[in-house]
């Protein structure tokens, strides 16, 4: 029985997201997944800032973003199409270096990681692989595996499996976890049109809020176009599945155009829930993604807390997998991703159930309240700020119980060594941000910890960045995260720091080079 250190189910985004991560620190991958290539259908087509972080990270923000389009916010509008309120987000690069919101195919994205993946001799990446059982033992967990195109079972031995199966996980099933409802189910019919016409629409996401049908729309490709309409009773995706029937819906974007220049992609019903699984480990599974929580899609994120989930365990997997982290590190995984995870899907419902619930009167109230949200306290900044809340309190989070600080939250992306940003200067290792110079004893003492240096000068944005949180000194930990921050470089500091494992080439392809002290450029 072949034995790897570790498997995992399911090669959508998730997936492969931490088969690349854990690949960069070299350790021994085996992805399955029942599909012989890629899942063709789009599903996904939003990620934020944030996440594109993630894909630089991977080391295909390049490619990303010749297959995406940075989105300029959101529009609220009435069933007459009048724009009743609406929340710009800035398409130029931001805090994290990327544009704040972006829209693509979820296909092309898939094509792009897996193409990736193979850079990594690690990881090996196998279709037509269902795993059909798990069975755990205090050293390891076997899988039980069928070749979905011959029917030859076979069985594998690994340290670590990662459930990235999706709604219908089975690892979810074999560890025993429940999904909890979170008070909120809608069936939705989504819709996915190429045409080469351009309909003139704003580059936005548009959301109708009409009490007939509410709705979605926005370009997500240069041909492709996605729309999403609430189901009424009674009604399925059948309804809708030839353009004739079709076009009465989507006609107040598409005009005048003939409908013989509409391509249906796809139509599909979807019910949009919001779910957090009761558990997301038993002993050495995980689960990561769907298999782990669902999120209504009106703020897309949903497939952004997949890839949070994956950037948020391979580095603690890494760690314990090379000896350098105790066991404990992976105990922190629910605690920090719950929390920010029912936070989005939060506030998910709340957009959700303001663009879709309450009939006429509800109608009357938006359209009475909306074009005053700009005048609400907070409300702007958090429809534009595409910034998700910090990670609470853990083993790796040491934040004050009485204060805010910057503990919990991402570092910036920040320019800080000529034309590199800071994730390329700490390229999956810890960090110290410091703004006091640092003994030549402690940069000795994190250098051999495999950690990286970062000096923020005065009027550089990391140096902002410590200021606004009341520090002048933060542990970042591989995954962006500030681990702790305070007013002076602490021994504590020093020892929190730990080498993860070997990183592979950058995102621009060159080799990282080794940690040292990195003095911020002045643009």
């Amino acid at each position: 029985m072949r034995t790897v250190q570790v498997v995992i189910v399911g090669a959508g985004p998730t997936g492969l997201t931490a088969a690349t991560l854990l690949g960069q620190y070299g350790v021994e991958c085996l992805v399955l997944d029942r599909f012989g290539g890629i899942y063709r259908l789009p599903r996904a087509v939003a990620l934020d800032d944030e996440v594109h972080r993630v894909l630089a990270r991977l080391g295909v923000a390049d490619e990303f973003a010749a297959i995406s389009r940075p989105h300029r916010g959101l529009r609220l509008l009435d069933r007459d199409m009048r724009v009743l309120a609406e929340f710009a987000r800035d398409p130029a690069p931001g805090r994290h270096g990327y544009p704040q919101g972006s829209l693509f195919d979820q296909p092309e994205l898939e094509a792009i990681l897996r193409r990736n993946l193979a850079r990594h001799p690690s990881v090996t990446l196998r279709g037509n692989a269902e795993v059909t059982a798990l069975t755990q033992n205090p050293d390891g967990v076997r899988v039980d595996v069928t070749d979905t195109a011959t029917g030859v079972p076979e069985s594998v031995r690994a340290g670590y499996v990662l459930g990235c199966d999706g709604a219908n996980s089975l690892t979810r099933s074999t560890i025993g976890a429940a999904m909890r409802e979170l008070g909120f189910t809608q069936r939705w019919l989504v819709v996915d049109v190429s045409t080469e016409a351009d309909l003139g629409q704003w580059e936005g996401v548009h959301q109708l809020s009409d009490p007939a049908r509410a709705g979605t729309y926005m370009r997500v490709g240069r041909t492709r176009h996605r729309w999403e309409f609430q189901l009424r009773p009674g009604e399925t995706a059948d309804d809708h599945r030839d353009i004739t029937r079709l076009h009465p819906l989507i006609s107040r974007w598409t005009g005048d155009l003939p409908v013989d220049q509409l391509e249906i992609v796809r139509v599909a019903e979807y019910t949009f829930r919001a779910r957090v699984a009761d558990r997301w480990r038993d002993r050495r599974v995980f689960l990561l993604g769907d298999a782990a929580h669902l999120t209504p899609p009106f703020i897309g994120q949903g497939m952004c807390a997949g890839q949070r989930d994956a950037m948020n365990l391979a580095w603690k997997l890494a760690g314990v997998l090379a000896g350098t982290l105790g066991g404990t590190a992976l105990d922190t995984y629910q605690v920090e991703r719950a929390r920010h995870v029912r936070a989005m899907i939060r506030l998910a419902k709340l957009l959700g159930t303001a663009m879709t619930a309450g009939g006429e009167l509800g109608d009357v109230v938006r359209r009475a309240v909306a074009p005053r949200l700009h005048l609400v306290p907070g409300l702007t900044g958090l429809a534009t700020d595409s910034r998700t809340p910090p990670l609470r309190r853990s083993g790796l989070v040491l934040r004050p119980r009485l204060r805010r600080g910057l503990a919990g939250g991402l570092c910036p992306n920040a320019i800080v060594d000529g034309d590199r940003r800071f994730d390329d200067v700490a390229a999956g290792r810890f960090a110290i941000v410091t703004a006091v110079e640092a003994s030549a004893a402690a940069r000795a003492a994190i250098a051999r910890r495999g950690a990286v240096l970062v000096l923020a000068r005065p009027a550089d944005a990391l140096h902002r960045w410590l200021r606004s949180g009341g520090a002048r000194v933060a542990v970042v930990r591989p995954d962006g995260v500030v681990l702790r921050a305070g007013r002076r470089l602490l021994p504590a500091m020093v020892e929190a720091v730990r080498p993860i494992g070997p990183v592979g080439p950058g995102q621009d392809g060159r080799r990282l080079r080794q940690a040292g002290p990195v003095r911020p450029s002045r643009r």
